[in-house]
């Protein structure tokens, strides 16, 4: 009888600890479908290299000289000035330099992928032009997976982003329109700096880029507060979109427009990211109002967590070739989170051993005349 006991207790045991293997393993390390390199991100990376050839050879024409940049030693032509009239905040020179790579690319396939976007889906794109090498990347990776991608870009970008006065995102956006990238739809551009005015801009600046953004059929969004600026964003995507609904958002930069103003936004991991805060209102960006409307979110903020996070190099000199990259499993788990479900299953485990004991004083008992 004492070994039927120890028998009931120990089955017990057992199928807790299979209950929480297959919670652990259904939510943990992505182990089984790691795989090789993806031929749509070899084909993104390769498209973005070429967008990179045409940027540094359109600068070139406009007499800027990108050759002589000694901050930009890959010669991509997307790296600005240190200071400029359209410099609206700081920036970090090897952050910009490593979303130069053209991986940067195949990387926003996978994010895509991960996201669940189809083929032919809707994917909305907001960003700065402090990364514009990250817009492209977008831009690349949208040809590529055949999607619909709408974007608003603000004109306005820290240190050593599109902030050269001559060489701005939107003559970065005509070279890229002038040789075949016509797959995306710019709805509209914005001033950036500060309260999305561009008021701290000289006059000969903002009368270039009006010119420029005329030329190629765009409009700049008015100033307003924080919660009209979302409104006329999220308006202008939801128009665009029709019928469609948008499978996934894509932020680039730090536009007050996207992030909003709460601090739980520094909260959020570079990547495929988990927005688990709305803020009110009149403090939440498109990444939270997107979120709230159920639209997975695509943060590109933050290099360093980012390029650590999915094995890409950081600041590399010369640029990897494109191709061949593979993506490490993701954790689908934090340390936290394990912690909790650990906690559970240790929890569960000694619940059952008082339970059992129990149950098996009840069940067990010895009848009249039989020994204990």
């Amino acid at each position: 009888m004492g070994n039927g006991k120890k028998l009931f207790t120990l089955v017990g045991l057992a199928v807790l600890s299979l209950a929480f293997l297959g919670l652990y393993l259904c939510l943990g390390p992505d182990v089984i479908r790691r795989s090789g390199p993806d031929q749509a991100g070899i084909e993104a990376s390769r498209l973005m290299s070429e967008a990179e050839k045409i940027i540094f050879e359109c600068r070139k024409s406009k007499g800027i000289q990108p050759e002589d940049n000694e901050f930009d030693p890959n010669q991509t032509g997307l790296i600005g000035l240190e200071n400029s009239p359209l410099t609206t905040t700081l920036g970090n020179l090897q952050a910009k330099r490593t979303a130069t790579n053209p991986e940067m690319a195949s990387l926003l396939v996978h994010l895509l992928k991960k996201a669940g976007v189809k083929r032919g889906e809707v994917v909305a794109l907001g960003a700065s032009a402090s990364f514009p090498s990250l817009i492209i990347a977008s831009y690349c990776a949208a040809r590529v997976l055949d999607l619909e991608l709408l974007a608003i870009v603000s004109v306005g970008a820290s240190q050593w982003g599109a902030n050269h006065p001559e060489f701005s995102w939107l003559d970065m956006e005509d070279c890229l329109r002038q040789h075949g990238f016509t797959r995306h739809r710019l709805l509209a551009v914005a001033w950036g700096g500060e309260d999305d005015s561009g008021k701290e801009y000289p006059e000969e600046v903002r009368n270039r880029l009006l010119a420029v953004a005329q030329r190629l059929g765009l409009q700049f969004l008015p100033a307003g507060s924080l919660e009209e600026r979302v409104r006329q964003h999220l308006d202008l995507f939801l128009a665009a979109a029709g019928q469609a609904k948008i499978k996934a958002f894509i932020n680039i930069g730090g536009s007050s427009v996207n992030l909003g103003v709460d601090s739980s936004v520094l909260e959020l991991q570079p990547g495929l990211t988990l927005v688990g805060k709305i803020p009110s209102a009149s403090r939440r960006g498109l990444i939270q109002e997107m979120a709230r409307r159920g639209v997975p979110v695509i943060h590109l903020l933050n290099i360093r967590k980012l390029v650590e996070i999915y094995g890409l190099p950081w600041d590399p000199e010369p640029l990897p070739s494109p191709g061949g990259l593979v993506f490490p499993p993701d954790r689908r788990l934090d340390k936290t989170t394990t912690w909790f479900l650990f906690g559970g299953y240790v929890l569960s485990c000694v619940l059952w051993l008082m339970a059992a004991g129990i149950i098996r004083k009840k069940a067990f008992r010895p009848g009249p005349g039989q020994d204990s």
